[in-house]
């Protein structure tokens, strides 16, 4: 079996559905708003993660909320 591989390739994993909406939500131009909207946003996915579970995608989202905060807290 020289240069061949055994079993399946590699498989690609689908988002989960609220990480797929999270980027539908955007829009075009990535920006999907002001910071405090933005804000809002990512601690609300946040909680809606921790309800599904899902405490890495959670944390995430927590992420991204924070830097927003700190965009905020800049521009006060």
């Amino acid at each position: 079996m020289n240069g061949t591989r055994s079993g399946p390739g590699p498989q690609r994993r689908r988002p989960p559905a609220s990480r797929a909406n999270a980027a539908n939500r955007q829009g075009q131009n990535g920006s999907g708003g002001s910071a405090h909207r933005n804000y809002e946003r990512y601690l609300a996915l946040a909680r809606e993660a921790t309800s599904n579970g899902d405490v890495v995608e959670a944390e995430n989202y927590q992420q991204h909320a924070e830097h927003y905060f700190r965009v905020m807290k800049d521009r006060a």
